[in-house]
């Protein structure tokens, strides 16, 4: 058998780099740079022309800085908490393998690029609406909401609910009606989508001393709240075609999309088990992302099928 190579205490650039790059938490960004792209395309008709595929260009870049900002500031408040819970504790902060001062500093770095960028190359707006949703995902969410209440992903849902939005005013300088629309779909998905997460990671918030909601009010009860939040959920992802915003694609995707998530919700709340929360955490991503891409498909087909 070969020897394994020497461990060297220093980390070798590479891996200083992914760990880095691992701070932004990539997955979670690449959904909320997606929601944004959506608002960007839903605020035009037809194909964007070139002075806007630049705009969307920039305004992509844009706000993929600033949310990599704010998960990598997130990644630094909560480093003592990252350390004792499974699924977070190979960070680089909460191993101790990136300073406090290195995370601040890459955090500002990306923040203020990202911002400029938004400034100079989208519109001020833009600029404005991406750097409150920053220090209300920071700032009120990580540092306020989160210890202090179960309710934390409710209320600082607000913010994690805004790319959309971001999207939308980028490509047309205001906020309007059709956005708060999508932006009120991603606020009504986050706490089953985020408390399916907590069910099966219990333990490790208690331990933390996180308020989460299975940990102040059990769990029977969190899956109830699942559960009627999946019906609301439904109801609201119809509003885009209620009001003409969609046809009858995105409507067809929504309601089995809907019934999908209600259907794994009815399942967690009858028999609980780790692994079906599991599996309705993953559901709820896919869910999301096939509703706004259902959205953007019939966006483009609809003045080809009314």
């Amino acid at each position: 058998m070969a020897s394994s190579p020497p461990v060297t205490a220093k980390a070798s650039p590479s891996s200083t780099w992914q760990q880095y790059y691992q701070l932004t938490k990539p997955r979670v960004v690449q959904l909320i740079v997606f929601c944004a792209i959506i608002g960007m395309a839903l605020a035009i008709p037809g194909l964007p022309s070139g002075a806007q595929w630049g705009v969307i260009l920039a305004a992509t870049l844009g706000i993929w800085l600033v949310a990599a900002a704010a998960a990598a500031f997130n990644c630094l408040v909560e480093q003592q908490i990252d350390s004792k819970m499974k699924r977070t504790a190979w960070r680089a902060t909460a191993r101790g393998e990136l300073s406090r001062v290195q995370t601040l500093s890459f955090s500002a770095l990306l923040c203020g690029i990202g911002m400029a960028i938004l400034w100079f190359l989208v519109n001020p707006l833009t600029m404005w609406l991406t750097f409150a949703t920053f220090i209300g995902y920071a700032v009120i969410y990580t540092v306020i909401l989160k210890p202090m209440t179960p309710q934390n992903i409710v209320i600082g849902g607000a913010s994690g609910a805004m790319p959309p939005v971001l999207g939308w005013a980028a490509l047309r300088g205001d906020v309007g009606p059709e956005a708060m629309l999508l932006c009120l779909i991603i606020f009504l998905w986050t706490p089953p989508h985020f408390w399916a997460l907590a069910l099966y990671r219990t333990e490790e918030y208690r331990k933390a001393g996180l308020p989460m909601l299975p940990v102040t009010h059990g769990a029977q009860y969190t899956r109830l709240q699942i559960f009627l939040y999946t019906w609301i959920l439904l109801a609201a992802t119809l509003l885009p075609f209620l009001t003409g915003m969609s046809g009858w694609i995105y409507l067809v995707s929504a309601v089995l999309l809907g019934l999908g998530f209600c259907a794994y919700a009815w399942k967690l709340w009858l028999e609980y088990s780790d692994e079906l929360a599991r599996a309705t955490f993953r559901f709820s991503i896919l869910h999301l992302s096939l509703l706004f891409a259902a959205l953007l498909i019939d966006h483009y087909l609809l003045p080809w099928t009314t």
